[in-house]
């Protein structure tokens, strides 16, 4: 079950590994396998990459960026909420579109909302969603939101490529008994895994595959220490 992931590889479908690389991403001691891209994300590409990794006994979670590469097959399938957006499409008009899409086609105990928050301004995300830079306490507040207003399974604080506020993360980890707190960005080594999955229940490593492999591969580790 997805409560148990403490460190999880994401994959693009829109960016190249090789198959001795994809190989060894799905054979180290990550959790699971997260496929989703910003940009030019296509069913072909999507279910390419979904049919290679399904060849191995990982967890894999599509997360749903584009209604285009929205397919069967994946154990879950996450839904994005951005919660710094300045619009409203990105909280909740997208997400009815792709329940209504899917509704008789994906078990609904397999879609999971992911509570988004984006903290870098350079990253393509941030920008595709309109997103405005929230202040540590306007984070926390979110953090709050997904925890007793909205209840969600998943709290997102994503920086992007960029190495992020691991105070920021410490204090959001304290608002959070039940939403699973996740961390995504600028994870190059095993020692920021390790400082970073000391507060967040999952963190998420993804560029850095296509930079750094070999360092990044290693990350996987924390999960059997």
């Amino acid at each position: 079950m997805y409560e148990t992931w403490q460190h999880v590889f994401k994959l693009d479908p829109n960016k190249t590994l090789t198959f001795k690389q994809l190989d060894a991403v799905c054979q180290s001691n990550t959790d699971a396998i997260i496929i989703g891209g910003t940009d030019g994300v296509t069913l072909e590409d999507t279910l390419e990459l979904m049919t290679y990794v399904r060849k191995y006994n990982k967890p894999c979670l599509l997360e749903v960026s584009t209604m285009e590469a929205l397919m069967p097959g994946f154990d879950y399938y996450g839904v994005p909420m951005v919660l710094n957006s300045q619009e409203k499409k990105w909280m909740m008009d997208l997400q009815h579109e792709a329940v209504k899409d899917s509704i008789d086609l994906l078990d609904r105990d397999r879609i999971l909302a992911e509570g988004y928050v984006i903290m870098n301004p350079k990253a393509k995300a941030y920008q595709l969603t309109n997103c405005f830079l929230p202040t540590n306490d306007d984070v926390v507040a979110y953090a709050e939101m997904a925890e007793t207003l909205f209840r969600l399974p998943f709290f997102y604080l994503e920086y992007s490529g960029t190495y992020g506020d691991v105070d920021l993360l410490k204090k959001v980890s304290e608002r959070l008994d039940h939403t699973q707190l996740i961390y995504g960005g600028g994870i190059k080594s095993i020692d920021q895994a390790r400082e970073m999955a000391q507060y967040a229940d999952t963190i998420v490593v993804g560029n850095s595959l296509y930079d750094h492999f070999d360092e990044a591969l290693k990350t996987a580790n924390i999960t059997k220490e």
